[in-house]
């Protein structure tokens, strides 16, 4: 028996807003215990704040991002990465003129149940 698995067809998340959300590894794998995405937010981008009970690591591929993290902003750019553990507020958006790549793992996965977005 292989003790490895390839992903070969990450589920693309269906969204409304613009953003490209690729999940390789995570609920729709039946693993609820970390999630691994490919992310494009476009220029312009935003979603509203949330108080997620998963921890979230992303990586900059490329562009930038800001993070509103309990009243603090945060901007990254490529090969920076960042921690926002679970229970705090944050916004996550991408005001700049240029697409922002990068790859988010939470945990455990993220789930539409767990990240508690503000109306």
């Amino acid at each position: 028996m292989k003790k490895f698995k390839i992903q070969k067809s990450p589920f693309v998340v269906p969204t409304t807003d613009g953003k490209l959300i690729e999940e390789h590894w995570g609920n729709s794998t039946q693993n609820s215990n970390i999630s691994i995405a490919h992310m494009v937010a476009p220029p312009n981008w935003s979603e509203p704040h949330q108080t997620p009970q998963f921890d979230e690591y992303t990586i900059i591929v490329s562009g930038k991002k800001q993070f509103e993290i309990d009243g603090e902003v945060v901007i990254l750019e490529e090969g920076q990465s960042i921690l926002v553990e679970k229970g705090a507020r944050v916004r996550y958006s991408n005001p700049f003129s240029e697409p922002c790549v990068y790859i988010a793992i939470c945990l455990p996965a993220f789930s539409i149940d767990l990240v508690n977005r503000e109306e």
